[in-house]
């Protein structure tokens, strides 16, 4: 069958991709091997958050009760019942995304897709029958998947990724957790919420490496307050599976030996989940990402790259972002695409992370001279009053002109926060501009107001 644009892979590149290019007018199909919404909506960000929703929600109940005025009696939780309102969850939304393609009139293929050759897709079905689509463009979205630690190869019982993270049957007493980036210290939250002993082991000075040093510092002291064993700047020397249980050796500052549980989830890090094999591959980076140009063009004539299978950033938004840039290159006169440069990282366990632009250590080994605004939680009334005043903002200003340079916070409702941080570093925001906006009291974006005006001493609250 012939198309005007292919689409393989159906997750938020994918799917966003082939409807923006159906909106235009223009006859498209889409491939997926797995289902529609890919690993975002089936395998992470959905399902996830409404883990974490569960585990919010029960440690709340179970060590925080007497603060809000209630109490219970035997108050228990059936695993198998947090694990399938989180299923149903994700089967709702992607079931929703396979409207969306009737409603755009994309046609919905299932199967792996492999480049035969520039211009041609052949599909193979679970069933192993095969069919081949023709299509002037061709969208690589395939994704990526959870990278192992060479030692330590997925078993999916005692050695996990995150999809099986996700789906475990029988709940671990115990589980070490290699790697402190989103999906590590996310993980880490739910199970110890529901009682299993984790561990976290991370490699660099600090857990959440990417966040701005003090994130990662006041997380650590929060994740040790929950029972949550953090093990930043250790190395792992030695693994071994012995029947139902996992030895990992680490050596660092804290600790020196040998730590066993029941699961190790490794957490550290995705690959790129490339076409089907056979047919024409495209030139790759040397992480192995597919290498795209100025207008997600790879090495293929006619066929672009997009999402998390194009390398970093590794987020569902930013993936998004790229098939409409994409598609709006293709198709929309005039347009010239843009590539992602200011973008939210977002990180949901309790407390929750939120930033957007440079950290603060960017800043000085870039010489940037700057200014900080930083307000605790416990400076808000509606913090105060919601139980949860831990946490805080900080604002990073230039000093010259007063631009947003990057914003940092960890605490309720962060990710949501984030948002306006985003819009202003876009549109280049100034402290004055931004402590000019009235902020409605009382909510917890009034941490951001107030962290405006600390940056020039002028906090009224704190």
């Amino acid at each position: 069958m012939a198309y005007d644009l292919i689409v393989i892979g159906g997750g938020p590149a994918g799917y966003v991709a082939a409807i923006r290019a159906a909106q235009l007018g223009k006859k498209v199909a889409c491939v997926e091997a797995d289902r529609a919404g890919g690993t975002c909506l089936n395998w992470g960000c959905i399902p996830t958050k409404a883990l974490l929703k569960n585990a919010e929600l029960f440690h709340t109940l179970s060590h925080r009760a007497k603060e809000f005025g209630f109490s219970f009696d035997n108050l228990q939780y059936d695993w198998s019942a947090v694990i399938g309102r989180s299923r149903t969850v994700s089967n709702k939304l992607a079931g929703g995304i396979e409207f969306l393609f009737k409603k755009n009139k994309v046609d919905y293929v299932r199967g792996f897709g492999s480049i035969a050759a520039a211009g041609k897709v052949e599909v193979t079905a679970a069933d192993g029958t095969k069919s081949t689509l023709e299509a002037k463009h061709i969208i690589i979205a395939t994704g990526a998947k959870s990278r192992p630690l060479p030692p330590l190869p997925f078993n999916g019982t005692t050695v996990i990724g995150s999809k099986e993270a996700m789906v475990l049957e029988k709940q671990p007493k115990s589980m070490i957790i290699i790697g402190a980036g989103a999906i590590g210290v996310e993980f880490a939250y739910i199970y110890n919420a529901f009682g299993t002993k984790v561990t976290v082991v991370e490699m660099l000075p600090r857990l959440v490496p990417v966040e701005d040093d003090e994130i990662g510092d006041a997380l650590e002291k929060s994740f040790t307050k929950q029972g949550i064993r953090c093990l930043a700047n250790h190395k792992i020397t030695k693994t071994e599976v012995k029947g139902n249980q996992v030895e990992v050796t680490v050596e660092g500052a804290k600790e020196k030996g040998v730590l066993t549980a029941d699961v190790v989830l490794v957490a550290i890090g995705v690959q790129p989940v490339l076409p089907g094999p056979g047919g024409v591959q495209p030139t790759l980076t040397d992480r192995g990402f597919v290498q795209v140009g100025d207008r997600y063009e790879t090495s293929i004539p006619g066929v672009y790259a997009i999402g998390d299978v194009s390398g970093p950033p590794l987020l569902a938004h930013t993936a998004s972002f790229e098939a409409i840039q994409c598609v709006d290159g293709l198709y929309v006169e005039g347009h010239v695409p843009r590539k992602v440069t200011v973008f939210p990282g977002c990180t949901y366990c309790h407390p929750q992370i939120a930033s957007v632009g440079k950290t603060e250590r960017a800043l000085k080994e870039e010489g940037i001279e700057y200014k900080v605004g930083k307000i605790p939680f416990v400076a808000i009334g509606k913090a105060i009053a919601s139980g949860e005043p831990d946490g805080f903002a900080k604002l990073l200003y230039g000093k010259k002109h007063g631009e947003l340079l990057g914003a940092h916070i960890i605490g309720e409702n962060a990710t949501e926060l984030i948002a306006e941080m985003g819009l202003a570093l876009d549109q280049e925001l100034t402290a004055d501009e931004i402590h000019a906006t009235i902020h409605a009291h009382p909510t917890m974006s009034e941490v951001i107001h107030e962290a405006t005006l600390a940056a020039d001493g002028h906090a009224i609250h704190f």
